[in-house]
């Protein structure tokens, strides 16, 4: 997948589910290549903010969108590593 296929996937997820992708793009860019990265290395999209342990099922909730990501952005008003954030953090231009 091309990142700007996993882009547009992730945004749709992110609309779904009420909130929004980053609006910053060099954070965004730099997650979405982590993520590709990650699942060229593994076989799998790990959020590149989390540290693979080996474990596959501990793994399996740091795949992207992780078990964790609506929680950091209920309490934080975005997720770990910054690529969703709560509609309110998004600027319009």
């Amino acid at each position: 997948m091309k990142a700007e296929e996993l882009l547009d996937s992730l945004k749709r997820y992110a609309e779904s589910q009420g909130f929004d992708i980053n609006p910053d793009k060099d954070i965004v860019n730099f997650v979405v290549q982590g993520l590709l990265r990650n699942e060229e290395r593994f076989g799998y999209r790990y959020c590149p903010c989390r540290a693979v342990t080996g474990d596959k099922k501990l793994d399996a909730k740091i795949i992207c969108p992780c078990a964790y990501h609506k929680e950091e952005i209920k309490n934080m008003g975005r997720c770990h590593c910054g690529l969703f954030v709560a509609k309110a953090q998004t600027r319009k231009s």
